[in-house]
């Protein structure tokens, strides 16, 4: 099934290099959940005919994310936001094992959802939290994690793939010693859901995240795998909905999107999309360190099959990220700095990785998609050339 022309805000807008914060919708994806917004609105767990079409709808999105990540679909459980996963997975599962101070192990560069419920859980529940560090490159190491297991370790919470360097942590190893200590394993696939394969049985996790906007689905469709005979604490109480883990009438368009959008991906994979935009980003790459000879600082693993294949994070010496996309708004691109009252502080992934200040301050993050093409990363590499050899005249007159 080959691409479909871009949806209309890609061509009225910048060159869009920002897939990882968000993703078009899928024109598909946008066709198959319509007629459950203005047709089929029925309840699906209503007795009457008027379920029906909801109810097989909504079985059919199932399976469809299941197939994506090797599941079945009785393992899927619909949520409204990768955070409320992720809250459900953490949560869930520090609460649900009846220990009187559990403990969670996750590490430094997880994703907030997971950092912000492991310390909800220390101030509110008594859970003892483990944060580990990460590598130069970005990495929890599998001796780290060894070290920090206990025998009261109930779950153990590390993301896929970072979204800001793309860095693939070895998810699969951490996995097994988790399970071999009796511990849970979920995984925060956020970004790499529909990216790379993922197979939940080989990699050995208990509960992992998929997001549909960071698919070409809507916000506000999401689901958490969560591997049978797994117990966990409820997020939302009420109905018995989705497992009895989440409670509250199904959106079925919105599980229509994720379910179209995940069986995209999976047709996407199968025709070799993440091979196609690895080239291009390593094109980006090579376009840019010729362009500003020396000055090119890639952060992350340097070897591309150890990042997303859409994702590209580079410093560029002598100017700022921030002040980069400013000076270019035909870019739509990503930092990851904050900005606090005017002031701007460096990544606390890139913080987390031993760079210094200016470097992690120079960081940008040019991450591909769906509609990125050749003469998208060309102009890419042109504008931020340009951008930077400007900001570093300006910086030479001002010395």
């Amino acid at each position: 099934m080959s691409t479909p022309p871009a949806p209309g805000g890609l061509d009225d807008g910048p060159l869009y290099l920002d897939y990882n914060a968000t993703t078009p919708v899928d024109p598909r994806v946008t066709e198959a959940m319509l007629p459950y917004l203005s047709h089929w609105f029925g309840n699906p767990s209503s007795g009457h005919g008027y379920a029906e079409e909801p109810r097989r709808a909504l079985g059919e999105a199932r399976e469809q994310t299941a197939v994506l990540i090797g599941a079945t679909p009785a393992e899927i459980v619909f949520t409204g936001s990768g955070s409320e996963a992720d809250q459900l997975a953490v949560r869930g599962a520090a609460l649900a094992r009846g220990r009187r101070r559990p403990h969670v192990i996750t590490q430094v560069t997880e994703h907030p959802a997971v950092l912000e419920t492991c310390r909800a859980l220390e101030r509110l529940h008594g859970v003892r939290v483990t944060y580990l560090p990460v590598d130069a490159d970005g990495l929890v190491t599998p001796a780290a994690l060894a070290d920090a297991l206990e025998e009261d370790t109930v779950l153990v919470s590390v993301m896929a793939a970072n979204n800001e360097t793309g860095a693939l942590q070895p998810v699969g190893e951490l996995a097994a010693l988790a399970r071999r200590r009796g511990a849970l394993f979920h995984c925060d696939a956020a970004q790499a859901a529909g990216k790379i394969p993922l197979d939940v049985g080989t990699l050995g996790v208990d509960l992992l995240t998929v997001v549909g906007h960071k698919m070409y689905a809507p916000k506000g469709a999401a689901a958490l795998y969560v591997r049978s005979g797994v117990e966990l604490e409820p997020v939302a109480y009420g109905g018995g909905q989705e497992r009895g883990l989440r409670a509250g009438t199904e959106s079925v368009a919105l599980a229509v999107a994720l379910g179209s959008a995940a069986q995209l991906a999976t047709d996407a994979l199968a025709r070799g999309e993440g091979r196609r935009l690895a080239g291009l980003r390593d094109d980006l790459h090579t376009r840019l360190a010729r362009g500003l000879p020396g000055r090119v600082r890639l952060n992350g693993p340097a070897e591309g099959s150890a990042r997303l294949p859409n994702t590209l994070n580079v410093s560029i010496d002598g100017a700022r990220g921030h002040e980069l996309l400013a000076a270019l708004p035909r870019l739509a691109a990503s930092t990851g700095s904050a900005c606090h009252s005017g002031r701007h502080t460096p990544s606390p992934v890139l913080a987390a990785t031993g760079l210094g200040p200016q470097r992690a301050l120079g960081a940008l993050r040019l991450s591909l998609g769906r509609w990125t093409t050749a003469e998208d990363t060309r102009s890419a590499a042109e504008l931020l050339i340009t951008a930077a050899g400007t900001s570093t005249e300006r910086e030479g007159s001002a010395t």
